[in-house]
This record gives C-alpha cells, sequence and structure tokens, in this order.
C-alpha cells in the first residue's frame, strides 16, 4: 500500500467530517492539519481529535503513521484572524 498524499488524507477527511476549511500539509508518513468544522462546537480537544480519527477510520492505523492537528470551531476560527486567508472546502459528492 502506497503512502497518501496530503491531497487523499484532506479527502479522507472531507469525506467523514463537515469541514468549513481543511488544510493538509505532510510527506506521505507524518501530516498536519488544519480543520475548522461545526462538528466540534462544545467538544473539548481531545474530543475533536477522536472525531477526526473516526473520520479516517482504519487509515490511520494503516497507511498515516502520525497526524498532528489544530482543529476550531468556525468562531475560533474567525477570532484567530486567519479565517480571511483561507479558501471554503468545497466537499465531495
Amino acid at each position: 500500500m502506497s503512502d497518501p498524499t496530503p491531497h487523499q488524507v484532506r479527502e479522507f477527511i472531507a469525506a467523514g467530517l463537515p469541514c468549513e476549511h481543511l488544510e493538509v500539509e505532510g510527506d506521505g508518513r507524518h501530516f498536519f492539519a488544519t480543520i475548522v468544522s461545526t462538528a466540534f462546537d462544545g467538544r473539548s480537544r481531545v474530543a475533536r481529535h477522536q472525531q477526526v480519527y473516526t473520520a479516517l477510520g482504519d487509515r490511520m492505523r494503516e497507511q498515516i503513521h502520525a497526524l498532528s492537528m489544530k482543529t476550531f470551531t468556525p468562531a475560533e476560527w474567525a477570532a484567530s484572524g486567519a479565517a480571511g486567508q483561507s479558501t471554503p472546502v468545497h466537499h465531495p459528492r
């Protein structure tokens, strides 16, 4: 099984979690993601990460060796000042 690309990891996350904004960088084995989702409202950081791991499913064990992430609600993202610098996620249908 070949290592996934950052684009593929982005698609995996977006397919399982509604995202307002999603960026993924990485080298095929180690990835860093910035994820903005309304699904994170009222959730702790640990619960948010668990939601992302659930979206990735078995890929987290089989293909992705390390994933660091920053998770935000849309309000947190807007307050961070980064929202104006990003483009929205287009969800696959």
